[in-house]
Formats: C-alpha cells, sequence, structure tokens
C-alpha cells in the first residue's frame, strides 16, 4: 500500500494551532488599503479561524 502524500499547497496555506484549530491569513491585504479605516488594517493582520465544515476537510487533507 503506497503512502498518502500531503497537499503541499495547503500546507503553505493554512497553520494548526495547539489546540487543533485550523488558522488561515486575513484575505484583501495586497493592495487598495490606503482607504481602509485603521481598524480594518489591523484586522488583516490577524489570522482567521476556517468554519467548521472546511477545518475537518482541510485536517483531512494534510494526513499525511
Amino acid at each position: 500500500m503506497p503512502k498518502i502524500k500531503t497537499r503541499k499547497a495547503l500546507v503553505k496555506k493554512v497553520k494548526i494551532s495547539k489546540g487543533g484549530k485550523v488558522r488561515r491569513r486575513s484575505t484583501g491585504q495586497n493592495h487598495f488599503n490606503a482607504k481602509e479605516t485603521g481598524s480594518a488594517t489591523r484586522a488583516k493582520r490577524a489570522d482567521k479561524q476556517l468554519f467548521k465544515t472546511d477545518e475537518k476537510n482541510v485536517k483531512k487533507a494534510l494526513v499525511g
């Protein structure tokens, strides 16, 4: 039986916390940020948590 490969693209996009939560980078950080409010800019710096259903699928894809 061959080894199951990890999806490398997904590994680069998410991080799993110590408690098992899947974290991702906030979207919309590339350009047009000058017009954003300060609170929106600070909110984009923080990582976001995935929804439970997505989290389950991501963890399944990372097992390898």
